[in-house]
């Protein structure tokens, strides 16, 4: 079966996005608040594996084992800040002020809610007791390494994790009539931005967030100044290496 061509992938993406633009904001906070819960035990899982093995290898299995919560975000609909850099931004009436406000409160729901629903998941599975001995280990080092990165680097790293969580949505509204490829795209795109420590908004903060209740030598203020690099290089790499790409791509081939 061939690969639908641009210009109807995004015309399933533009009316997607409308879809999402339209929604009360009681229906965008729970689906948020599930995919923060989704991405805490994304990295829940990274540990438990990670503890498993021994030496660099580790954090290789650990990775692979966070994409499942990837997996749980597309396969249950739940919804991440940084899926909405391409969908909405399609359905966007962009005549009309208030297709902007829905868009902007889209994306500030989004991201609040979804570290609220982690920071909980996270709250609780780092209790004493909870989580197997030498679950801490690479949580612990993985808050330290995203902490101690310079602002440089940082945001280099989130501009890379936002192309790649909307290339993701890209290859998942092309396979809506797929599940198993638009599981294999979610799972491939969590473990490489767990294998790079690329840093996602939601993603980082939260392992921030397991790191310091575990004692990772991190502090608030640190976790703050991660978030905000990594919300304006998630923006700038999803809109600008890939929105405006494909949306390009799919006029210029409507065209032809």
């Amino acid at each position: 079966m061939p690969a639908p061509e641009p210009e109807r992938i995004y015309e399933e993406t533009k009316k997607e996005g409308e879809r999402r633009l339209a929604r009360p904001p009681i229906e965008l906070a729970a689906t948020a608040l599930v995919g923060g819960f989704d991405v805490a035990i994304g990295v829940a899982a990274y540990a438990l594996a990670a503890r498993t093995i021994a030496g660099s290898a580790s954090e290789l299995v650990g990775a692979i084992a966070f994409g499942i919560g990837f997996v749980f975000i597309v396969v249950g609909r739940s919804e991440l800040f940084t899926e909405n850099f391409l969908i909405p931004v399609a359905g966007l009436e962009r005549d009309r002020l208030s297709s902007w406000l829905k868009l902007g409160e889209l994306w500030a729901v989004a991201l609040v809610v979804n570290i609220v629903g982690g920071v909980l998941i996270a709250v609780i599975l780092t209790a004493e007791g909870v989580l197997p001995d030498g679950t801490d280990a690479p949580l612990t080092r993985l808050a330290e390494h995203i902490a101690s990165r310079p602002t440089l680097p940082s945001f280099l790293s989130a501009l890379i994790a936002g192309a790649l969580m909307t290339v993701m949505t890209w290859f998942v509204e092309g396979a809506a009539d797929s599940m198993g490829v638009r599981i294999v795209m979610a799972w491939l795109v969590g473990t490489v931005i767990a294998l790079g420590t690329f840093n996602h908004a939601i993603v980082s903060t939260i392992e921030l967030v397991f790191g310091m209740r575990l004692g990772a030598n991190v502090d608030t203020s640190q976790l703050l100044a991660n978030l905000g690099i990594a919300v304006g290089g998630n923006l700038l790499g999803g809109l600008m290496f890939v929105t405006f790409v494909r949306t390009v791509q799919a006029v210029e081939g409507s065209r032809t």
